[in-house]
């Protein structure tokens, strides 16, 4: 009887050790390793390899030789998801998704692969019963007779169901449910993702086959897992959003086919994801009457264009200590931004409380929208409100300078589709024009363009 081998495994980073220690020696993380039982069968080759008949041979190739061709991607029905994959599904790509539990990971993947009537799609579910998938495909109205259900966590049953199905499209919600028979520990642990991701790795390159991996993230927000599986895979998108919110955003954290900062927007329905292809409407509340502290931002989010409403509150504080709360803003940005206020425009935001929040629940790391969190901090500080037709692009330097952003030209375009009269910008941006350098063209558009080169111009224009 062979003796049963076990390893400790970081729970953080996935590092293997022979024995037990307090601090890993990868990612420098405490009390992390936990012990696993691991045993592989040496007389077999694991995964995907035992079903595959064809032996796959590798040669050195010089690099001059390689004839580039650009891959010709499958193309969803989803706008939104072709757009954060960078352009459609490349053949034989790995994609994970993560996402909090009730986000609607399951929902939108499915919907997918429900609409993709031309495609031979199997979906594999390990953590629904059969009756509970068809149940959701009904809600959301929509059949497919090239779509196949599988609920298995088995890899070595699941591989026998591929090689007589060959799929076009595999979808695997969860990756923490799956269990492979060469190593021996309990489904979820580290070993067991890792060892069953490497497999479908190894089958996505080999046919050719995209495969999408459903996954989980931890209580501090964090792929649940090892870390090496997000090196593995291609593409690793999050699925996020406020449940009190409608509204869901695929966002794009790793892409070896595209950008990695695009974003998808939909809207949670009784029907399913709506995707929702002009966000900087439901971005911007509609106001019968103007309110002091609020001013409109043009940001870009990849190759997209949104404008977004930035609302600050400025009150008297009452406390000891003023405070400083934000949500979907940086906070060491607005104290930047309130200290510059304090030395350059005298401004005392020092014994005042200041609140900030982006909305529609929005994270936004776009340096441009600088120039409209301080209106709307001096929009309420002054309790006088910002011209519902004026919208801002700037990046506001520690001088108090308006710096230029980047492609200018979709931000003001975005504008003046959404009916504004006036756009704020850096006069920079028309220096660089002049300069031969990618800049601003004032004449080719229709609103008003304002350049400016300081916060003080911004002031006396708005408030005096």
């Amino acid at each position: 009887m062979s003796k049963t081998k076990t390893a400790f495994f970081c729970q953080n980073c996935g590092y293997e050790s022979v024995k037990w220690a307090g601090q890993c020696p990868s990612c420098n993380e405490w009390n992390t390793f936990v012990e696993e039982v691991v045993h592989k069968d040496s007389l077999k080759t694991n995964g995907w390899k035992d079903y595959h008949q064809e032996k796959r041979i590798n040669r050195t190739v010089a690099l001059d030789q390689i004839k580039s061709s650009e891959e010709k991607r499958l193309l969803t029905p989803d706008d939104e998801l072709n757009r954060v994959l960078g352009g459609g599904i490349i053949p034989g790509s790995l994609v994970l998704i993560a996402g909090e539990p009730g986000i609607g990971k399951s929902t939108l993947f499915l919907q997918n692969g429900l609409l993709l009537k031309n495609a031979t799609v199997l979906y594999i579910s390990g953590e629904e019963s059969e009756q509970q998938i068809k149940m959701r495909a009904e809600r959301l109205g929509l059949k497919n007779d090239k779509f196949y259900l599988l609920t298995e966590t088995s890899t070595q049953i699941i591989f026998e169901e591929i090689k007589k199905l060959k799929p076009d499209l595999v979808i695997i919600d969860s990756v923490q449910t799956l269990q492979t028979n060469y190593i021996d520990s309990s489904p979820g642990s580290v070993s067991q993702i890792r060892e069953c991701a490497a497999e479908f790795q190894r089958f996505a390159k080999e046919t050719n086959t995209p495969v999408f991996l459903i996954g989980h993230i931890t209580k501090d927000g964090s792929i649940a897992g090892p870390k090496i599986l997000e090196h593995m895979v291609d593409t690793v998108l999050q699925f996020e959003g406020d449940r009190h919110y409608a509204y869901r955003i695929l966002r794009t954290l790793k892409n070896r086919f595209g950008s990695t900062a695009e974003l998808g927007i939909y809207e949670m329905t009784d029907k399913g994801m709506r995707v929702v292809s002009n966000p900087s409407e439901i971005l911007i509340t509609q106001k019968e009457e103007q309110l002091s502290g609020i001013a409109i931002a043009a940001t870009m989010e990849g190759i997209r264009p949104l404008l977004i409403e930035v609302q600050a509150l400025v009150t008297q504080s009452v406390y000891g200590t003023p405070q400083r709360t934000v949500s979907g803003f940086d906070l060491r940005r607005l104290q930047l931004l309130l200290a510059v206020l304090e030395k350059r425009g005298g401004f005392h935001f020092g014994v005042k409380d200041v609140f900030l929040n982006i909305a529609g629940g929005l994270k936004v790391e776009d340096p441009s929208i600088d120039l409209a969190v301080l209106c709307a901090l001096l929009s309420s500080y002054e309790d006088v409100p910002v011209p519902q037709h004026i919208c801002f692009a700037g990046e506001v330097g520690l001088s108090g300078e308006i710096r230029a952003v980047n492609r200018i030209d979709q931000r003001i375009a975005e504008a003046e589709k959404l009916g504004f009269e006036k756009i704020i910008v850096s006069k920079y941006n028309l220096a660089y024009r002049q300069a031969g350098q990618k800049g601003l063209a004032k004449q080719k558009f229709n609103i008003e363009i304002i350049t400016m080169g300081q916060v003080e111009e911004v002031y006396r224009y708005l408030f005096t």
